[in-house]
Formats: C-alpha cells, structure tokens, sequence
C-alpha cells in the first residue's frame, strides 16, 4: 500500500502539469490569433518554459516575501505593446477560466498584482508608459505603466512651475496609485491624484475601449479611487497639472526623545491639520540607538515642504510652531522637482535622471497597515507606540504620519470613492521591514505590526475603523477567491476603504462586470453575488 501512494501522487502531479501545459498552449494560440499583430505579441507572451519568464515576474515585485518558491506563479505573463494585445488577454482569459492580475508597478503591498492562488495570467504593463505633457493647458496624458518618477521628470522637462500631487515613491505604477487615491505632500494644497483626473482610457470586460465619455460618470467616478482593477484595465490618465513655484523650502528636523520629541509630536497634531495649505509637515518615526551606549530611542523626524521661500515660512513657523525650533540653517530652497527627489530621500544634487529608473535601491521584505485619526494621542499614547519601538522587531520599523486639513478638508467625502477627508487630522503609516528569508521571520515581524496595529484601535477612526487601498492590507477582510463573495462579507473590508461610498462602487460593479471576471482578494464584488448567495 505504502508504494502505491508516491505512485498516485505522481500520476495526478503528471496529469495537472499535462493539463496546465495544454493550457498555456491553447491560451497562446488565442492571444496570437485575436491579436491584430501577431508577430508582434509572441514575442510578449512569457511561460515557465522561457528563460527570461522568471527575471520579467521578478522585475516588477517590489515586496521579496511574494516572490518566494512556495509563491503561486502565473501560467502566463504578457507585457503588451499594443491595445489589441490587452484586449485579446481579456478575452482569451475569460475563453480559458483564468483570473488576470494587472501590475503596473508592482507596489501592491500584498501582492495581488501579480499572486493568485488559482490558474492566472498576468498583464504587466511596463511597455505601456509614454507620457504627453501639454503644459499650455497644463494637462497630461500618462499611460498606465508609467512611474510616478517618470511623470514628474516629463513635466519638469516642459515646466518648472507645473506639478502633480501624487507620491513620494517615484517607482510606483500610476496605473494602481492613481486608482487608489495617491497622495504625497501636495493633498493639503491640492488634494489626491485622483482629484485631479479629467479623463481617463479603460478596457472593459468585452474588450471595449472607453473614455470618460463612453463610459459615463459612474464608471468614472469609480476608477479614480475604487481601485481600477475591479472594473477593467486602466490603459491611461489624463490628468490636471497644477502650479507649483519656482523656489519651494524644504527641511528635516530630526528630535528624540531626549530632546522633547514627545512633546513635539503631540502638539504637532494640534497644529499640522491647521497650518496654511502650502505648507505641509510630515512626521517619520523610527527607532534609533541612543547617545547612551547599547540603548535605543525612538527619532521623530518632521519632514516638510512649502510652496514658497525661506523668508515667508520662517515667521510662519514661528508663529504656529515655534516649540521645533527651525532655524534658517535647517531649510533648503530649490526647485518643485529637486524637492521631489529631497522627500524621495535621494542625495542632495542627485541628477534628475534618476527619476526615470523604475526600480528602488534597496527591496526588502515588508507589511504596512493604515489608520486615520480624528483627535490628537495624549502623551501617554505616544508612549505607548514608544516602547513597541524598542521590540526586537522593530529594529526597521516606522510610522508615517501625514497631515490633512487644508484641500482634503474640503473636498467633499462621495467626489471620487475615497473618503477619507474632513474629522480627519491626520493618516498614519505602519510599515515593518526585515531582511531575514523565511516564513518564521515573516510572522514574527507580522506579528509585531499586528500588536502595534491593536495597541492603536483606541487612538484611531472607529465604526469603521478606516484604511487606505493603496496599503493593502488583507488583515481587515478578504473575498472568497475560488467562489462567489457575499455582500456581507465583501463590506468588512469594503467599508474600511470607502466608507458609504462601497454601495456605489458594488453598484457601479453590478453595471459593468456582473459576471465578476475581475476579482482579486478585495476586488469589489457585483450584487448579483450576494443576491444570489446571502453567505460564503
């Protein structure tokens, strides 16, 4: 008996991998004859048995802990150059019951872009990235696999007084990060990248090309926010440029807790939200070692851009903010774009060029998680966050907090599926690093966030708790992948990310995807799913 069991396992193990095969063969063989050039498209199909299959799924992982052996591959990975390449994957997909996963930059920080653990296909957009900046009319078209870093070098070419208000990773893909929101130091003044889109190109689950026009306001409404990829494939933004100056400050203050940074960041929550809109201060904190020998603090670094000189923001300072202490040694006038790379954390005179690289300097392992908070953490709060600081698994470990106010407090929460706007002082950032490979170091470091993340609840936005697509977090809930997902089940997470606005988006889903082709772990799921079945 013992020796018929390796028998079987080796029979079924011969009989998926033959009909996994068969598989890749006959979707192939449909992309290339619904492609209008397809010559052109075998040259973009990727399957295990090619050479370069592993270095084109491993380009764009941003995240080491989704690129492991035990991580579930693609049967296939397209990088179209053409629409017609898209729209044959879509339609050859749905022929062959697979799931598509789109990337357009690979920060999807749990991996959905490119993991799924049923028969999938990704579509990597990198060969979909021209930029067209017509800065008269202070508007671009940015195709989807463009980079955030791409997208303010093209402008800074044509114009020095124009910008973007996206972020400050300049290796996102704008096809997801404009989607979700995307925010940098530029929401108090003009809000998320997805408050200034005015038109936008979208493949449909038929294969169909729409504007804003075709495809109405719903549908529009919903991708610049709602996460494009429930709805279709973005294939690229138009977006509205807005005015930047030709000189910006920008300054680090670094304090520890030795040198009051409690104090600091308390009463930074009090004046942050309410400081004018083109000033804009962000608080980093991480855990440092300390002057004293073989001990540790915790770093609160106040990060800052404002939209004008040295000379205006010193008595501005001064008067809301005098507790920092900034000084005129600690700021640096530049251009808009130079301060891009500043707040990127790039070296001071680092050459523009570097904007264009696609890929980060260093990629470690990670898992961020998200909050919004509506009245100022006491001091014993802050001190409480202090000492998980000092945890072993803390050692890379950071919070971001970012101010609102200003633009965010008065667009109004249903404008796009986002919500996340006035009651709210500030976003925080939880993010944990580690270098160590291996399960066992992942669920420690996971672990760790976690408990921070349950110290936070009393602290933070309740009824719903809020989170942010764009930090992913599967934490809060997750769809039925291998099934149909209950409304109930889907507006866990759902309401966590778009408040009353999931409705909207569940219906908007309804209208143009009632067949659910495009679902991941937290895609928004069609009504007829939840008509159909009230449970999971």
């Amino acid at each position: 008996m013992k020796s018929v069991v390796p028998f079987l396992f080796v029979l079924i193990f011969s009989f998926l991998w033959a009909t996994l095969a068969h598989t890749h063969e006959s979707f192939v063989q449909c992309l290339t004859l619904r492609s209008e050039n397809s010559t052109s498209i075998s040259k973009l199909i990727y399957t295990p048995a090619n050479s370069s299959y592993s270095s084109v799924l491993k380009f764009s992982i941003q995240n080491p802990r989704f690129s492991t052996p035990a991580t579930p591959k693609p049967l296939v990975i397209l990088t179209p150059l053409h629409v017609s390449h898209i729209q044959a994957a879509i339609l050859c997909s749905q022929e062959h019951g697979m799931q598509i996963r789109v990337r357009s930059g690979g920060h999807d920080y749990e991996g959905l872009s490119y993991v799924s653990d049923v028969p999938f296909v990704i579509v990597d957009l990198i060969n979909l990235r021209s930029i067209s900046v017509d800065a008269e009319n202070s508007t671009a078209w940015v195709q989807a696999g463009a980079t955030t870093g791409e997208v303010y070098y093209r402008i800074a070419e044509k114009s020095r007084t124009l910008g973007f208000p996206a972020g400050l990773s300049t290796t996102l893909g704008v096809g997801g990060h404009f989607s979700g929101g995307g925010y940098g130091t530029l929401l108090r003044k003009y809000g998320l990248a997805a408050d200034n889109i005015i038109d936008a190109q979208l493949i449909d689950v038929n294969g169909r090309i729409l504007d804003r026009v075709s495809m109405g306001e719903d549908l529009f409404w919903a991708i610049r926010g709602g996460g494009g990829a429930s709805f279709g494939i973005i294939l690229a933004w138009k977006i509205k440029l807005v005015h930047v100056p030709s000189t910006v400050t920008v300054f680090t203050v670094d304090r520890n807790l030795e040198q009051n940074a409690t104090k600091l960041v308390h009463r930074w929550q009090y004046v942050a939200p309410k400081l004018h809109e083109d000033l804009c201060i962000r608080v980093v904190l991480t855990g440092v070692n300390s002057s004293q020998e073989g001990k540790r603090t915790v770093q609160a670094s106040f990060k800052s851009l404002y939209l004008g000189g040295i000379d205006r923001l010193l008595p501005m300072m001064q008067e809301s903010f005098p507790e920092l202490g900034l000084v005129r040694e600690d700021c640096i006038e530049m251009s808009w774009i130079e301060s891009i790379l500043y707040l990127a954390d790039f070296p001071i005179g680092e050459s523009l060029e570097v904007l264009l690289n696609r890929t980060p300097s260093v990629r470690s392992n990670f898992k961020g998680k998200s909050d919004y908070v509506q009245e100022p953490i006491p001091e014993v709060g802050l001190e409480g966050i202090w000492q998980k600081f000092y945890e072993k698994e803390a050692e890379s470990a950071l919070l971001i907090l970012t101010p609102y106010g200003g633009r965010m407090s008065e667009i109004s929460e249903s404008a796009v599926p986002f919500p996340h706007r006035a009651g709210n002082i500030y976003k925080i950032f939880h993010l944990v690093f580690w270098e160590e490979e291996g399960t066992a170091a992942s669920k420690r470091h996971i672990s760790w966030i976690r408990r921070l993340y349950d110290y936070m609840a009393p602290y933070v936005s309740k009824s719903p708790r809020a989170a942010y697509v764009n930090y992913r977090d599967l934490d809060i809930g997750t769809n039925n992948n291998k099934g149909n997902t209950s409304y109930k089940r889907a507006s866990i997470w759902g309401t966590k990310y778009f408040k009353s606005n999931f409705e909207r988006l569940v219906h908007v889903k309804t209208m143009v995807d009632p067949a659910n082709f495009f679902k991941n772990e937290q895609s928004i799921p069609p009504s007829s799913s939840w008509w159909k079945k009230r449970g999971d």
